[in-house]
């Protein structure tokens, strides 16, 4: 059985946030990434994008425990009761937040403070690649699942013209909105044009999770110079990078690319394509009844629990 979560507390520069630490079960987890000394790994989840909890990361925390790791998740600001607003933060923000919050894991018991890394899920795989190429040391490796290659507005648009069959009039808009959030113009203006095509058909899937806010604008618009391509040469740590074959939010081949090219060559770097797997490594609907493991692409969990026995 799973062990119950540990409360913990997250001090940021936004206040502090709500932690929880999951310890693997003692009988259940491989043992072969714990040192002579009985220390194991851990591991510091980054949530993607929109609202994020320590409680919210359903039974992947004790799932990834079960490699071999101490895990800890923690809210986003301004989520659950945490203090703070995440749609006031940047890239750098939020890299700073997993930085400090490795630190915190660091400091656990059990855990190998030499052995401490992170993993994020899409939006949170950037952040793992900024977090790695300004941390330096203190970061042991990343995990990325679905994290992209391509800068963030190449992302969306890939994201938003598979959903809408790449309709002309809705790229044009993406495209133009793209624009005007990269030259800094006031996001009011930008959601006040946008809202102009209300009634088009391909509005909501236009405007949906990033853009339907002057908030949510503003937050694009601070990420949208991000760029892997830049990041990833400053990456020194092993990486390990899963993907989803059948992703249709990530383009993934050229995402896979850009890792391939432009990380330093590391014999103990892993990149994955799971041919059958969506953006979260799903290949089977989703059941809360059916192990997590017995969902996901076939072999992740293994391959996660030897890279984290070998590679670090």
């Amino acid at each position: 059985m799973p062990t119950k979560p540990e409360p913990a507390v997250l001090h940021t520069a936004q206040g502090d946030l709500h932690a929880l630490i999951h310890h693997p079960d003692a009988d259940a987890a491989s043992t072969r990434t714990a040192s002579a000394e009985g220390l194991r790994p851990g591991i510091v989840l980054v949530d993607g994008s929109g609202d994020g909890t320590a409680d919210g990361w359903g039974r992947w925390p004790d799932a990834i425990a079960a490699c071999g790791a101490v895990v800890l998740s923690h809210d986003k600001p301004g989520c659950g009761d945490s203090p703070g607003d995440w749609r006031t933060q940047d890239f750098d923000d939020r890299a700073a937040e997993s930085l400090a919050a490795l630190e915190l894991l660091r400091k656990q018991p059990g855990v190998d403070p030499e052995r401490v890394g992170l993993l994020g899920i899409s939006q949170g795989g950037w952040i793992c690649q900024q977090a790695a190429a300004v941390g330096g040391a203190a970061v042991a490796f990343i995990v990325t699942i679905s994290g992209p290659g391509e800068t963030a507005l190449q992302q969306e648009r890939h994201r938003i013209g598979e959903a809408l069959e790449h309709d002309a009039e809705a790229m044009a808009w993406v495209d133009e909105r793209a624009r005007r959030l990269v030259a800094g113009e006031a996001p009011e203006r930008i959601l006040a044009d946008q809202l102009l095509y209300a009634d088009r058909p391909w509005f909501t899937t236009a405007t949906e999770y990033a853009y339907e806010t002057a908030d949510l604008l503003a937050f694009a618009g601070r990420i949208a110079r991000f760029d892997p391509a830049e990041v990833l040469p400053r990456v020194h740590c092993p990486v390990f990078a899963a993907f989803g074959g059948a992703d249709d939010m990530v383009p993934v081949h050229s995402s896979v690319a850009v890792y391939a090219q432009r990380l330093p060559q590391d014999p103990r770097h892993a990149l994955v394509v799971y041919s059958r797997a969506d953006h979260n490594l799903f290949v089977e609907a989703r059941d809360e009844h059916v192990p997590l493991a017995g969902q996901l692409a076939p072999g992740f969990f293994p391959m996660l629990a030897d890279w984290l026995a070998t590679a670090i």
